[in-house]
């Protein structure tokens, strides 16, 4: 999903994850909107692709390895750790700079829970 960034010129760039890796892509305007965010995250994606067909699995399905979902399902449990010590923070009535550190975190696992790989 793309998101608008607050601050800089938020109408000059978009910010969109890439389709195979989840990495932030920053690109202008002007242009066809990128989907990857390598030439070698592209070409995966095609092997992907291609090693679907003709087994009834659809073409935009994602396919992960025990090992990639366990790691996703990780990165999604640090994310909640973190949203329950920002709930928990708020509560106790941290100040705002114990809230601003916990509210970074928190943004940067939820930044890295969004990749799939």
């Amino acid at each position: 999903m793309p998101h608008t960034p607050r601050s800089g010129n938020a109408a000059a760039q978009r910010q969109l994850s890439c389709l195979w890796c989840g990495r932030e892509i920053v690109e202008s305007e002007s242009g066809r909107r990128r989907r990857y965010c390598r030439q070698s995250c592209r070409q995966r994606a095609y092997e992907n692709r291609n090693s679907l067909k003709g087994t009834g699995i659809p073409d935009d399905s994602v396919v992960l390895s025990a090992q990639e979902a366990a790691d996703l399902a990780d990165r999604w449990f640090a994310a909640r750790c973190a949203a329950e010590d920002v709930a928990i923070a708020i509560e106790e009535g941290a100040d705002t700079g114990e809230l601003m550190a916990l509210s970074k975190t928190l943004l940067e696992l939820t930044r890295e829970a969004e990749r799939l790989r």
